[in-house]
Parts: C-alpha cells; structure tokens; sequence
C-alpha cells in the first residue's frame, strides 16, 4: 500500500510540473524574426552609376512589409530616397545611385511593417546596418 500512494505520489508531481511547464511556454511571448540587408560596391566615380539592392523580411504575420532605402553624406540626417510598394513576402529593392560630389556616401535600408496598403502609421521593424559608397 505504501509503494502504491508513493507511486501516485510521484505521477500527481510529474503531471503537475508537466503542466506548469506548458502554462509557462505558452505565456512566454514569441518573438518575430527578420533581418534586412543591403549591398552596394565599395568604391564608384563622381557621376557614375553604381547599384544598390536591398532585402528585407520579417514573419510577423498580418503585416504588409515595405522596404525603403535612406542616404545621407557626412554628417546630415538621414532621408528616404525610395520605396518598394506595399507586399506580403520579403521586400526587395534594386536601384540605382550615383552622387555629384566626392566623399562617402552612407546608405542603410528599412524594413517597415503596414496594417494594409493606405496605413499612414508604418512600424518601423528592422534597420540594415550602414553600407558606404566612397566616391572619387
């Protein structure tokens, strides 16, 4: 009789932390994932063309995803050059830069999440990390 209460003993704690367990993952938050990159050359000439391609995902479900690409020269504020419209995949953009003057030319995309296509509030979702263009 001992072994028996003992063995239910042990079976009602094991059922009890199982299910703490999953009351606990299932309270945990997930978290979205996503990156954006962008690739540009390293080095182009006053007045020539060079590309740009940015890419851009995340898994937030619901969301629209757009992508936009900012520049900036030395030490100005970034602003937006381009947008991709609205899409429900991965962003992608492939343009075409070129600058007047010599120096570095910083580019970065941005990944922005929309609610549907004429949302006037984007969440900004992901940054790329800053690609340079040294121009001679």
């Amino acid at each position: 009789m001992n072994g028996t209460k003992r063995a239910r003993g042990i079976r009602t704690v094991v059922v009890g932390a199982l299910g703490l367990a999953a009351v606990t993952l299932a309270a945990v938050p997930a978290f979205a994932k996503g990156d954006v990159e962008i690739t540009v050359q390293r080095t182009a000439h006053v007045g020539k063309t060079f590309t740009i391609k940015a890419d851009g995902d995340d898994d937030i479900a619901g969301y629209l995803h757009q992508l936009c690409l900012e520049e900036r020269t030395g030490k100005q504020p970034w602003h937006q050059e381009n947008c991709t419209t609205p899409v429900t995949d991965d962003a992608r953009l492939t343009t075409h830069g070129s600058a007047a003057h010599r120096g570095d030319l910083q580019l970065r995309a941005v990944l922005y999440g929309l609610k549907n296509k004429h949302d006037h509030h984007p969440v900004r979702l992901h940054t790329s990390s800053v690609a340079t263009v040294h121009i001679r």
